[in-house]
């Protein structure tokens, strides 16, 4: 069984990389009236208004062309392009618009919001750290409808990365799951572990690896589940379900400073009484914790 569709990894506008290097098509439909535009903001923060939010997309302006990023067309032919954040824009004077974050509203936005947001901020937190050649120190420039930063001095060209990572509902043969807490995080906030994919390694070993090391469990099978989109700055989360071998707790003290095994009547009385605080319903974790559960539980004690 799968995780199903997850709150960020949902999508209603195709990519259609093809627009990216086609420099007559991305001026008509900058031109275009109908084309609609997401202005970014600085941290990932995006233009929202309604309850249920909704994004605040505008019609394209000649002052964002050089900031530009097309996110690509929806069945109607509508193109759809973010803008990346300038120094010293100022939010439009409007009571029903708000800045928001995937973490706030990722759950709440429509299959075509969330798909552009995800692409948008994504993007976003690339550009944002790459304004110059790690080969040569020169600065880059955005070519390829912001898919691609070019070096000004070689010519050099950089493509924006995704850094994958497992995250792991690791039960015992009791089928109690493991949860852990960082040491950054309040007490009583537990989550799934997670860890990223070393260079040279692949998914399962990453699994075994990380639980190994953060908290000295053993594990045999593991089972791919699904996979989220975590642009915070540039994660892609693959879920899995791994089946430990071994029970002791040995905790590292790094990456975790606490860890537990609960069944499934533990863990719901532990989050209605707020003993234990879950990750948000956007997130992977979340929903891995509930697939071994079996259901929805209780949002009390819930943390964003």
């Amino acid at each position: 069984m799968t995780l199903g569709e997850l709150a960020l990894s949902r999508a209603a506008v195709d990519r259609s990389a093809w627009v990216r290097t086609a420099e007559a098509e991305l001026a008509r439909l900058w031109s275009d009236s109908r084309t609609r535009v997401l202005r970014l903001r600085e941290e990932g923060l995006f233009p929202v208004v309604g309850d249920p939010p909704a994004l605040a997309l505008e019609a394209p302006s000649d002052e964002d062309c050089a900031g530009r990023v097309f996110l690509g067309l929806d069945d109607d032919g509508v193109g759809y392009f973010a803008t990346l954040p300038r120094p010293g824009r100022v939010d439009p004077d409007d009571d029903g618009l708000r800045l928001a974050s995937l973490r706030d509203v990722g759950s709440l936005l429509s299959a075509r919001d969330v798909g552009l947001a995800v692409n948008a901020v994504a993007l976003g937190h690339w550009h944002a750290r790459h304004t110059h050649c790690p080969r040569c120190g020169a600065p880059t420039e955005i070519v390829s409808g912001g898919h691609v930063r070019r070096c000004t001095a070689d010519g050099s060209e950089h493509y924006p990365r995704t850094d994958p990572a497992v995250i792991m509902a690791v039960t015992d043969p009791d089928d109690r799951l493991l949860l852990g807490r960082q040491p950054r995080w309040p007490e009583k906030r537990f989550s799934t572990l997670a860890g990223f994919v070393e260079p040279g390694e692949s998914i399962e070993a990453a699994v075994r690896r990380e639980v190994a090391e953060e908290v000295g469990v053993v594990v045999g099978d593991v089972t791919y589940l699904g996979s989220q989109a975590w642009p915070f700055p540039a994660s892609l989360m693959l879920g899995f379900s791994g089946r430990a071998t071994t029970t002791e707790l040995r905790v590292d003290g790094h990456e975790i400073a606490e860890a537990v095994w609960v069944s499934r009547d533990e863990l719901a009385a532990a989050t209605a009484s707020g003993e234990i605080l879950l990750p948000p319903g956007v997130s992977i974790a979340r929903r891995l914790i509930e697939h071994w559960y079996g259901g929805e539980l209780a949002p009390d004690g819930t943390w964003r």
